[in-house]
């Protein structure tokens, strides 16, 4: 609906609500302001955004780059997995116009990206993308696009499961098959990169493996055995997580001996502490995975497995979550899978403490 006002000065402003979409403006003329209002009118009738360049609008890759102009523009930056999506998105669908995304196409590019080999939550992620660039462009420049038709393609293709949840993954390594790893790696005369050790310091301090690869001398204080870790991974903020973590000995290897041996290693104090690719070390971890026929197991199931080693010390949930970095305790429920034999430690240990009060 639109509506005219006449304001103190003797200019009119026109206003409009339709189909859910506001705008206004301001003209020195009554007739000015009557056209302006009809050809917005006019413009979602025919699905056209009403508050930026239809050129840029008119492709549903067209609204993935601005998007991602805008994210840039407030100092958001696209993680890697987001970026190679959004990528993706638009080799795929870009030429579509917006209207055109509806819940016929939705389902058939489920099914095509489920035929090329992509799991149920690998199309979860790609239609959630798709229903984040149009409610953006709705949002942020008023494009008219509707996501209903994508929010009946998500329910349909859930129902044929081909989008889904992830599984929670409850594999540790035994203590033979981590030895086993670790004594691989050392007697490996061809490997440059001391993988082994990075595999205790894993263990010892529940870090992820690009954690570990970027931690510099810097962050680390042998006086407190306290490490400061920069952008820690969290879903809802992906810059300045940091976070101060104690470096501690209860999972069977002291994470700042360690420490101290890389330092011996690479007779230095500055820049990182292990100073590696990321990728090469968790290559070498596979290698040593298929050498001893050691089946899935992944180098972040070590973040698991150093989890649970905290909680079979007998740290509770508040204090393991100082460690590895978790604000939300629910999901730091499905790192911990406690072995029922540590069970016998930690009645121990308490049986200590009742004597000893």
């Amino acid at each position: 609906m639109a509506t005219l006002t006449k304001l103190k000065s003797g200019s009119w402003r026109a206003q409009i609500r339709r189909k859910g979409k506001y705008a206004s403006d301001t003209f020195l003329r009554r007739g000015d302001a009557e056209a302006w209002a009809r050809k917005l009118e006019h413009k979602i009738d025919r699905g056209d955004p009403i508050l930026c360049d239809p050129e840029t609008t008119k492709s549903f890759a067209g609204l993935i780059d601005l998007h991602c102009q805008d994210l840039s523009q407030v100092g958001k930056k696209l993680g890697r997995s987001k970026a190679a999506s959004l990528a993706m998105l638009s080799r795929r669908l870009g030429r579509l116009r917006p209207v055109e995304l509806d819940r016929e196409r939705i389902i058939e590019f489920g099914k095509e990206r489920a035929k090329e080999g992509a799991g149920p939550v690998t199309v979860s992620i790609d239609i959630g993308y798709i229903k984040t660039i149009l409610s953006h462009a709705a949002a942020v420049h008023g494009v008219v696009a509707s996501t209903e038709g994508i929010d009946l393609a998500r329910i349909a293709l859930s129902r044929l499961g081909l989008v889904g949840k992830s599984n929670e993954r409850d594999r540790r390594p035994t203590d033979a098959e981590l030895d086993a790893i670790i004594t691989h790696l050392e007697a490996n005369p061809l490997l440059t990169i001391p993988v082994g050790r990075i595999v205790r310091f894993a263990v010892a301090t529940a870090m992820r493996l690009d954690e570990i690869c970027r931690v510099t001398w810097d962050d680390y204080n042998p006086r407190t055995k306290m490490l400061f870790i920069r952008d820690r991974k969290d879903p809802r903020k992906k810059e300045g997580n940091n976070q101060r973590i104690p470096l501690l000995n209860v999972s069977g290897y002291d994470a700042c001996t360690l420490i101290e041996e890389q330092r011996q290693l690479t007779g230095s104090s500055s820049g990182r502490i292990f100073p590696y690719n990321s990728k090469s070390v968790g290559t070498g971890f596979r290698r040593a995975c298929r050498a001893l026929a050691i089946e899935d197991l992944h180098f972040h199931d070590l973040r698991h497995e150093a989890t649970s080693r905290l909680f079979e010390a007998g740290f509770a949930i508040e204090q393991v979550s100082l460690v590895t970095g978790h604000k939300d305790w629910k999901m730091l429920r499905r790192y911990t899978h406690i072995r029922p034999e540590s069970l016998h430690a930690i009645a121990a240990r308490n049986a200590l403490v009742t004597h000893r009060t």
